[in-house]
């Protein structure tokens, strides 16, 4: 199975200049946890509720004028839509994380994919072995 079929297809990226204060309304109103980041039309980051904490109220700093791109984690993880489903549990088991953004072979953002959707999908053991990898103290 591809992860082109069991990925969430409608994903809103949001700006780079966000302010962390409308991003994270955003993710309430969404009911997710992270959002990716474009600019250009291209991938440039991921926020993470996470990062909201640990790098701006941790921080004592505000969210009204801190923004996504200041906040946001180095480093953009993804998955291609023609890979399977093992090989995104695997990525996500090799890169602690439980959510990927979804990119096409041209590189634009096609979707989301997360381990429950792999759970849902009926690769319980695919999930259940990337969880516990992710789980381990790094």
């Amino acid at each position: 199975m591809k992860i082109q079929d069991i990925m969430t297809k409608t994903v809103d990226w949001i700006a780079p200049d966000m302010v962390l204060k409308d991003a994270a309304q955003k993710m309430k109103e969404d009911d997710v946890g992270f959002l990716p980041i474009g600019e250009d039309d291209k991938l440039i980051g991921m926020l993470t509720d996470r990062d909201i904490v640990l790098n701006c109220i941790a921080e004592g700093k505000n969210p009204a004028q801190l923004t996504a791109k200041e906040a946001m984690h180095e480093g953009v993880c993804y998955l291609l839509e023609d890979q399977s489903v093992e090989e995104a549990a695997d990525n996500m088991a090799r890169n602690k994380v439980r959510r990927m953004p979804v990119l096409n072979r041209d590189k634009r953002l096609v979707g989301v994919v997360s381990l429950g959707d792999i759970a849902a999908c009926g690769e319980q053991d695919c999930a259940g072995r990337a969880l516990e990898e992710i789980a381990k103290a790094a």
